[in-house]
C-alpha cells in the first residue's frame, strides 16, 4: 500500500485502486448476501450472486468515475471527497432499484440488498481512503514520526482554533508537540473530549497544586478572546512558569498563508485591549481599483502597511516612493514574493527633491497620494529644527503643490497627536503642514469635482513601528535592564499599524477635502504599564529581575497627548472609529509668507531661533528652549 501511495505513475496508482475498490465491492457484494438471509443464502440468490456482481461492479466504476474518484490524490480525503463517494454509490443503487422495480427478467435481486449493497460498498470505499490518509499522515509524511524530545501540552481554548491546533499537532507529530489537555472557560465543556482529548476544566485549573499533567508547555489558542481575558490567562501562566506561546490572529489565520500551529510568542498587542477594526471596503475599493496610487515614505512602518493594504484593492499601479535604497529593496521584495510584482514601480526618491518628483508625477500621473514620509523623532528634530521644517513641513507642501498641478484625486497625508498643541519641533512641523493643505484645499476655485481632495489623518503612536518605545523596551530586557521610561505618570494612545493604515484608508476614501481625521486611539495607556507587562512577558519579574529606571521628560516631550485644539469642532463620520475635525482654514497667501520667513537663512540660525519662528506661525506651539 505505501507503493500504491508514494508511486509517481498515475496509471498505476490507478490500476491498484480499481483492483482494490473491486475487491471492496465483491466483498460487500457477498455480506450483502449473507446478512439478508442470515448467512443461509438459498441455490437459487446464489445463482443471482453470480450473475449480478460484474453488472454492478462495472455501473458503480461508471458511477466513481463520473464523481471524479480517480483523478483525485489518494491520501487526500476530507468530506467533499467522501460526499461524491456517497453520491457515486447512490446513483449507482437508484439504477439498481429502477432495474428492479421495472421487472427486468434479468436483474431481480431482494430490495434489501440493494440497501445493504449500497451501505456497505460506501462504508467499505470510505474505510479505504480514510487508510490511504492515515499512512500518509502517521507514516509517510517527513513530520510524521514523533520526535524523542516532544513536549507535554496544554491547550487553552476548546473553541474551533483549539480542536484545529490539536489535530494538526496529532497529524504532524515532528513538530515535537503532544497535546494532552484542553482548558476552556466554557463550563459546558468540561470533562467531555476534542479529539480524544480532555478538556480539563478553565485555565484557573492550572494553578491545582494536585493537577498532576507534566505539562511542559501552554498553547493559547483564544484568538477571539478579549485582551482582557488574555492577561488573566498570561498572570496564571506566568505564576505555573511553564513555557507559553499563542496561535495567530484571526486576521493572519483568515488570510489562509498563516496555520494555526505556526505559534509565536504572547506579544503586547495581544494585551493592550484594541478591538479588531471593520472597514467599509466597497468605499476604498472604489478610489483604489484601477488607479495609480502614490505612496511616500514607502519604507517606513506606516508607509510599507499602506503599500501591503493597497495592493488587495488591485490598483493599477503602485509608485513606492523611498529616500532609502535599502527599505525600499524590503518592501519591494516582499510586495513581489506576495503576488504585486506586477503593479509596483519603486522609486529612489527625495520629497524635497522637487525636480526628481515632477518627473515621476509627469511619468505616472498618480490618481490618489498617500503622503507619509518625514521625520518623526522627537527629541532627535529637537536638537536639528531646519531638518524636520525641510522634510515635514515644506516636503509636504512641495508634495501637496505637484498633486495640485498635476490633478491628483485625492491627497491623504499622514499626521500625528504630537500635532495638537505641539511641545516639540516634530508635532510643530507636522502641525504647520497641516496648515498648509487645509489652505491650499480652500484656494482652489471651479466645481467641486475638479478638486483635488486634501486631508490629513492624525494618530498616536503604533506599536512595533521604528523609534516606538517597545522594540526598545525589548532592547533593554534583553540586556538585563534596566528598562529606562522617562516619568512614572507618563501617558500614550497605541495601535497597531495595520488597524491604523486601515483607518488611513477609511479616511481617504470618505473624506471630501480640507479635513483632519482622528482616529480613536481607544484608552491611553501608561508607559510604566507597559514596560510591566513586557518584563512579565519575557518571564521575568519587575524590580527583582529587571529593574524599572525613571530617567525625566526628553525635551519636546509631553506627559499625556490631546485630542484636539482649541477652535477646531468634532463631528462623527460613517465610521465610529473615526472623528472629523473642521476649522476655518488660513490664507494661502499667508501661509505662504509665513514659510518664506521660516526658510530665510534656515541652516545659518541656532535652533532656538528656529522654534521662535515656529512659534510665531503655531500660536499653539509650546516650544522647549535649549
Amino acid at each position: 500500500m505505501k507503493q500504491l501511495l508514494t508511486n509517481r505513475s498515475p496509471w498505476i496508482r490507478i490500476t491498484g485502486l480499481i483492483i482494490l475498490y473491486a475487491i471492496a465491492m465483491l466483498a460487500c457484494h457477498a455480506l450483502a448476501f449473507q446478512l439478508r438471509f442470515d448467512f443461509k443464502v438459498p441455490p437459487e440468490h446464489s445463482k443471482d450472486f453470480y450473475w449480478l456482481w460484474p453488472t454492478q461492479t462495472a455501473v458503480k466504476f461508471a458511477f466513481l468515475m463520473a464523481f471524479g474518484q480517480f483523478s483525485g490524490l489518494l491520501s487526500y480525503f476530507s468530506i467533499p471527497d467522501m460526499l461524491r463517494l456517497l453520491y457515486a454509490m447512490a446513483g449507482a443503487s437508484a439504477v439498481f432499484v429502477v432495474l428492479r422495480i421495472s421487472g427486468v427478467d434479468i436483474y431481480h435481486p431482494p430490495r434489501s440488498v440493494i440497501l445493504l449493497d449500497f451501505l456497505l460498498s460506501f462504508i467499505a470505499l470510505t474505510g479505504i481512503r480514510l487508510l490511504f490518509r492515515l499512512i500518509r499522515e502517521r507514516f509517510l509524511s517527513p513530520q510524521s514520526r514523533t520526535s524523542r524530545l516532544a513536549r507535554r501540552v496544554g491547550i487553552i481554548g476548546a473553541g474551533d482554533a483549539g480542536a484545529s491546533l490539536a489535530r494538526e499537532l496529532g497529524t504532524k507529530r515532528g513538530l515535537g508537540l503532544i497535546p494532552v489537555a484542553f482548558f476552556d472557560d466554557n463550563e459546558k465543556k468540561w470533562h467531555s473530549r476534542v479529539h480524544n482529548i480532555p478538556v480539563i476544566g478553565s485555565p484557573e485549573a492550572l494553578l491545582n497544586p494536585k493537577l498532576n499533567l507534566q505539562l511542559e508547555e501552554i498553547i493559547i489558542a483564544m484568538p477571539s478572546a478579549p485582551a482582557k481575558r488574555i492577561g488573566e490567562i498570561v498572570k496564571i501562566l506566568q505564576q505555573t512558569r511553564l513555557r507559553f506561546e499563542t496561535v495567530p490572529s484571526l486576521e493572519q489565520l483568515a488570510t489562509g498563508k498563516i496555520k494555526v500551529s505556526q505559534l509565536r510568542s504572547v506579544e503586547i498587542q495581544d494585551l493592550l485591549g484594541r478591538e479588531p477594526v471593520e472597514l467599509e471596503t466597497e468605499n476604498i475599493r472604489q478610489i483604489l481599483k484601477d488607479k495609480v496610487v502614490m505612496v511616500t515614505g514607502a519604507g517606513g512602518s506606516i508607509g510599507s502597511e499602506l503599500c501591503r493594504q493597497i495592493t488587495l484593492y488591485n490598483p493599477r499601479r503602485l509608485l513606492l516612493v523611498e529616500q532609502s535604497e535599502f527599505l525600499l529593496f524590503q518592501i519591494e521584495q516582499e510586495l513581489k514574493e506576495a503576488g504585486a510584482g506586477a503593479l509596483v514601480v519603486p522609486c529612489v526618491a527625495d520629497v524635497c527633491d522637487a525636480p526628481r518628483m515632477r518627473q515621476i508625477f509627469e511619468k505616472f500621473k498618480p490618481a490618489v497620494l498617500f503622503h507619509a514620509a518625514a521625520h518623526k523623532h522627537v527629541p532627535m528634530m529637537e536638537s536639528q529644527p531646519a531638518e524636520a521644517i525641510k522634510n515635514n513641513t515644506l516636503g509636504t507642501a512641495q508634495m501637496a503643490r505637484h498633486a495640485l498641478a498635476f490633478k491628483v484625486g485625492r491627497f491623504v497625508m499622514i499626521s500625528t497627536d504630537k500635532a495638537i498643541n505641539p511641545t516639540n519641533v516634530m508635532g510643530a512641523t507636522k502641525r504647520l503642514a497641516e496648515i498648509f493643505i487645509q489652505a491650499l484645499h480652500a484656494s482652489q476655485d471651479g466645481p467641486g469635482e475638479g478638486k483635488t481632495k486634501f486631508m490629513a489623518v492624525r494618530f498616536g503612536n503604533v506599536l512595533g513601528s521604528s523609534g516606538s518605545v517597545i522594540p526598545i523596551f525589548n532592547k533593554q530586557i534583553a540586556a538585563g535592564g534596566p528598562v529606562k521610561v522617562t516619568h512614572p505618570e507618563v501617558t500614550r494612545y497605541f495601535m497597531t499599524i495595520p488597524e491604523a493604515v486601515g483607518l488611513v484608508l477609511q479616511s481617504g476614501a470618505q473624506g471630501s477635502g480640507g479635513e483632519i481625521f482622528v482616529l480613536d486611539m481607544g484608552k491611553p495607556v501608561k508607559i510604566v504599564d507597559l514596560a510591566t507587562q513586557l518584563i512579565e512577558l519575557s518571564g521575568l519579574r519587575p524590580e527583582e529581575d529587571i529593574e524599572i529606571q525613571f530617567t525625566g521628560l526628553r525635551p519636546g516631550e509631553k506627559l499625556f497627548e490631546e485630542l484636539s485644539h482649541v477652535g477646531e469642532n468634532i463631528t462623527p463620520t460613517s465610521h465610529p472609529k473615526i472623528l472629523r475635525f473642521v476649522c476655518k482654514p488660513s490664507n494661502l497667501e499667508t501661509v505662504e509668507k509665513q514659510f518664506e520667513d521660516i526658510l530665510e537663512n534656515l541652516h545659518e540660525v541656532e535652533a532656538n531661533q528656529i522654534k521662535t519662528r515656529l512659534k510665531s506661525v503655531v500660536p499653539e506651539y509650546t516650544p522647549y528652549f535649549t
